[in-house]
């Protein structure tokens, strides 16, 4: 499947009272890797929006192994595992120098039609076009 990686440094302003990442902004770094990976496709909001659709996350899941502390730089993953009838993105939170896995998640994105509200049990016709395109580049 197709993937992106950011690279984020963990800055103060990342850290809790306990001097460690917290834990809301895991949310921000996989939403930095996960239009990483929209450019990919070139589907990002932008281009969502054009097509007629949002795609509003309804599900969210993270599991955090280790910490992430002040200074310490870390690669974030997002790769695209489902598109047929949602979007589906996984997420690798890794140590960049130690490759040493520390947290994991995923999304899930549905399309809804921007003119009628209305959530589209299948994904639209442009997704797939976007991801065979990305696909053949790869």
């Amino acid at each position: 499947m197709i993937s992106a990686t950011v690279q984020i440094q963990a800055q103060f302003y990342h850290l809790d009272p306990m001097e460690v990442v917290w834990h809301g902004n895991y949310v921000r770094f996989f939403e930095q890797a996960r239009c990483a990976l929209l450019d990919k496709l070139d589907y990002n909001y932008p281009q969502m929006r054009d097509s007629g659709y949002a795609w509003p996350i309804v599900d969210m899941r993270v599991k955090f192994v280790r910490p992430v502390r002040f200074a310490q730089v870390i690669d974030v993953c997002a790769t695209l595992v489902e598109y047929e009838n949602r979007l589906k993105i996984n997420y690798l939170v890794s140590d960049a120098k130690t490759g040493e896995k520390i947290t994991k998640g995923f999304t899930i994105q549905v399309a809804v039609d921007l003119e009628t509200e209305e959530m589209e049990y299948e994904s639209p016709k442009i997704l797939f076009e976007k991801v065979k395109v990305a696909t053949c580049a790869s």
